[in-house]
């Protein structure tokens, strides 16, 4: 039973401070293996077998990235199966909520630290290919919480895929030509807490916006289970929150030193709007015919009235000056549209599959 007090480590700028300026060092160490063999274009051989959410057989790979898979296999020393496996049974309860959650807050949240949204903003593919990006970060998402992918280890490799998948992103930006240093590391270890807690911690906090009944340890649970999935993807233990006050005083203290408006911010919300306007209204295209009622024609909407739909359950879950932050409409919502929501396209299919 969670204690009434719990015990809780501050997080000063000089711990984020150091941290800022550090990546992944044996993910990095990977990338460094593949380039210095193979150049640039080996990289980008890998960076498109990570990118595959089907094949998990490293046979093919460098011996490095082989290495690596086999060396980093392992659950952490704190971790504890039995909350995994309630932490995952609490997502499986609240699936669709949680998905809609990600969506309409953990996604554009994690756009608020300016400097850190720098690397989605230069990489381009989050604004030029947003349905596929949210679709692959929802199928790991998924598959993260999924007790049947831990049991055949495939939910460890595919988040090893993403660690390595960020170190490519860390060696593109800074030889991109266009990386400022003053922004951090790109994918640096602060950003990657925060990262993980718009995966937790803010998933829990926009549960509770939506009046979702939990109990404290349930929460609790689910904050350990995505912790050790954090673990697992490169997050330093020093920055991995314990409790719930902890994870409380972590986001407290990087938005505090982070967020702010920006033009990568602006960019990737837009794009983020656009693809569920564009997905809602591509889902609700065939389920409208010439034989259906009026009643059931009335009950779909246009692009601009869904995105206004989204932008408004985003300011409900960010408050104003977060939403003005990333530049999302400040608009009237209609009621009746709500049910809608349940059928956001990037999600929904995940949802459904992902009953065990």
């Amino acid at each position: 039973m969670p204690t009434l007090i719990k015990p809780s480590r501050s997080f000063p700028n000089a711990l984020l401070d150091r941290y800022r300026q550090q990546g992944d060092p044996p993910a990095d160490a990977v990338v460094a293996a593949v380039v210095d063999g193979e150049s640039s274009n080996g990289l980008r051989s890998l960076m498109r077998w990570l990118a595959d959410t089907n094949d998990f057989s490293t046979d093919t790979q460098p011996v490095s990235v082989q290495t690596f898979f086999a060396n980093y296999a392992s659950l952490p020393t704190w971790a504890e199966p039995d909350r995994m496996n309630r932490g995952m049974a609490f997502f499986k309860k609240h699936a669709q909520q949680i998905g809609l959650t990600l969506g309409f807050f953990s996604l554009p949240y994690s756009y608020l630290g300016a400097n850190g949204a720098q690397v989605l903003w230069l990489t381009e593919r989050i604004k030029n290919d947003t349905s596929r990006r949210l679709q692959e970060t929802g199928e790991w998402v998924f598959a993260v919480n999924n007790p049947k992918e831990w049991a055949t280890g495939n939910a460890i490799t595919r988040t090893q895929k993403i660690r390595l998948i960020h170190a490519g992103a860390r060696w593109f930006s800074q030889h991109s030509g266009r990386w400022n240093m003053d922004w951090g590391y790109p994918v640096n270890q602060e950003d990657m807490a925060g990262t993980s807690l718009a995966f937790s911690y803010i998933v829990l906090v926009g549960l509770r916006k939506s009046n979702v009944t939990m109990t404290e340890q349930e929460e609790e649970d689910y904050l350990h289970h995505i912790n050790v999935v954090g673990h697992l993807n490169g997050v330093n233990n020093e920055l991995i929150p314990t409790n719930l006050r902890e994870a409380y005083k972590l986001g407290h203290a990087i938005a505090q030193r982070q967020f702010a408006p920006s033009e990568a911010g602006v960019g990737l919300t837009r794009s983020l709007l656009n693809a569920i306007s564009a997905g809602i209204s591509a889902y609700q295209s065939p389920q409208t015919s010439a034989s259906q009622s009026g009643a059931s024609r009335s009950s779909t909407a246009r692009p601009e009235t869904i995105r206004n739909l989204a932008a408004g359950e985003m300011r409900f879950f960010m408050g104003d000056q977060y939403a003005d932050w990333l530049g999302i409409p400040n608009v009237p919502v209609e009621k009746r549209l709500v049910g809608l929501l349940s059928r956001l396209p990037i999600f929904s299919t995940l949802i459904q599959s992902s009953r065990l």
